[in-house]
């Protein structure tokens, strides 16, 4: 498999657009993947998509530096305190150590699925991007948004990092499935999004240290990796500061025509190929 410097650039452009939208960023990669000429079912490219994530996460890391911080010390704050252990900041720690409990377990056992580019393909990609847009317009009607951050519970991120697990189908979305999940349980548009952004971290993370060997050792080299990832970065840190304006004023309904639409075009242009 050869995989350039170019084709570095432009998935990594995509990775770090997509990730953090509820427009499926593993459903365009492949789409992008299949565009450049790439085998998307070929092992390194699969874990190259997942290692060029990382630039994503230290996106967050760097956006929610302060608020990441801020967890960490609520929680080992609360170990060694007992009336801590009753402030909603140690609360929202635990939460979102517990919710990416879920997406671990998930994810590894049904590693070798992932890897072997079954779900990946764009039939599945188009069917999941339409059929998930119909799950984002019943959360934005039956959100009630009366519940903030200092009310999340363990329970919230756990039923939330469940939802996180259906992501792992490309063309849901993680953060349209996350934030989806919030709505639902009540929770305000920006509270479900940070969650989906603290949620990201353990899952994105993992996957991507987990792929890394294997990205280097089926050839794609060092460069396009790393070009890849400094992109991904780049990109995403201006993601994530539109995402969370856009969500303060606007329904993540917005995202689904451009969802739907993608995903019949999809479905058409297959069926065309296939006459």
């Amino acid at each position: 498999m050869s995989l350039g410097i170019v084709d570095a650039v432009v998935l990594g452009v995509v990775e770090g657009l997509t990730e953090f939208l509820p427009v499926s960023s593993t459903g365009h990669l492949t789409l992008a993947e299949g565009l450049l000429g790439l085998e998307v079912d070929d092992p390194a490219v699969t874990a190259f998509t997942a290692v060029i994530q990382m630039g994503a996460i230290v996106a967050v890391l760097l956006y929610f530096a302060k608020d990441i911080g801020r967890l960490i010390s609520d929680f080992f704050g609360g170990l060694a305190s007992a009336p801590k252990r009753q402030e909603p900041g140690f609360r929202l720690a635990v939460g979102v150590i517990v919710g990416s409990i879920p997406i671990g377990i998930v994810g590894f056992a049904l590693r070798d699925v992932i890897k072997s580019g079954v779900l990946r393909s764009l039939v599945t990609v188009a069917i999941a991007l339409v059929l998930w847009s119909a799950v984002m317009l019943l959360a934005e009607r039956r959100a009630t948004q009366a519940r903030g951050e200092q009310d999340v519970t363990v329970r919230d991120t756990l039923l939330i990092g469940l939802a996180q697990c259906i992501a792992l189908v490309p063309g849901v979305s993680r953060s349209g499935a996350t934030i989806s999940a919030g709505l639902l349980l009540g929770l305000d548009r920006v509270t479900a999004t940070r969650l989906s952004f603290f949620l990201s971290v353990p899952a994105l993370t993992a996957a991507g240290l987990l792929e890394l060997k294997d990205a280097l050792g089926e050839g794609v080299g060092v460069a396009p990796v790393l070009v890849g990832s400094v992109v991904s970065f780049v990109v995403a840190l201006a993601s994530i500061a539109f995402l969370l304006r856009f969500v303060a004023g606007h329904a993540i309904t917005a995202f689904v025509p451009y969802r739907v639409a993608l995903g019949v075009v999809v479905l058409v242009v297959l069926g065309v190929q296939a006459l």
